[in-house]
């Protein structure tokens, strides 16, 4: 299988963007709704809740896992893919989101100059500025966090009047730099994309980043026939939550725009 993880039901857009374009495979989705957010916590928690569910994912018979969560891709990736990986599953693969983005923000800016939101550790880690300047030293790169967005979506306030009006504050420093591109750095934001869009004008591009990920993972499994021909291709999709079941699938369904199985409780802080 194909594990799929987030911090709550951010990952979900990713999610529905595989199942358009790779619906072959076998896919299951892992969402952390009891711990989230993600992005106002210690890189050491974040770490250790990212590695319980790769860990967890594995056990499920996933092959390979992507981080659809911003915040575990910049806080706990890299040491995963080069600790803990080649201790423990040395055949199988943890891939994140923020380079693909980082790497279409570079391909898509008309005048080099990019902007990011996302979580507070994800904008704290500066990740993003890190890849896009390895692509282009010459880009501007202007940044905001956006703490409140998640809890936002999370809550099933996406279009709402208060959430316009703390977009709309989250994203005027942005406007008045000028910048053409802008990078949602969480998943969650990809559910505001309309509005972000709105707010931002025609003059700036908000890139599709589950589009963007659906192909970077169908680039990388052309590429990786070893990991590809591992893949159960029966068109199978399970989800699991931390937190309840029955709350994720009704949340979830709305956002995904599609039927989603049955979702089961995961007890991830546990051994597997």
């Amino acid at each position: 299988m194909i594990g799929v993880f987030d911090s709550g039901f951010g990952g979900l857009t990713i999610l529905g963007a595989f199942l358009k374009s790779l619906p072959e495979y076998d896919y299951l989705y892992l969402g952390d709704s009891a711990r989230t957010p993600y992005g106002n916590k210690s890189q050491e928690v974040i770490y250790n809740y990212t590695r319980q569910a790769v860990r967890f994912l594995f056990s499920k018979g996933c092959v390979l896992i992507i981080l659809a969560c911003n915040t575990a891709s910049t806080k706990a990736l890299r040491k995963i893919q080069q600790e803990w990986l080649p201790e423990n599953h040395p055949n199988r693969r943890v891939l994140g989101v923020v380079i693909p983005l980082a790497e279409s923000a570079v391909a898509s800016t008309r005048y080099g100059r990019i902007g990011v939101i996302g979580t507070q550790a994800t904008i704290d880690s500066r990740v993003y500025e890190e890849e896009i300047r390895k692509l282009n030293p010459g880009v501007k790169i202007f940044t905001q966090a956006c703490p409140l967005l998640v809890p936002l979506v999370e809550e099933g306030w996406v279009g709402k009047p208060e959430s316009n009006m703390i977009l709309k504050k989250y994203l005027s420093r942005l406007k008045r730099k000028q910048i053409d591109t802008l990078i949602l750095g969480c998943t969650h934001y990809s559910f505001l994309e309309k509005d972000i869009a709105r707010i931002m004008g025609k003059n700036c591009r908000v890139l599709n980043g589950p589009e963007i990920i659906a192909a970077k993972l169908k680039d990388y499994l052309n590429r990786h026939p070893e990991i590809e021909t591992r893949i159960p291709d029966n068109r199978n999709l399970a989800c699991c939550t931390t937190d309840d079941p029955l709350k994720f699938q009704i949340v979830g369904e709305k956002f995904l725009h599609y039927n989603m199985p049955s979702v089961k409780r995961a007890l991830v802080d546990h051994p597997c």
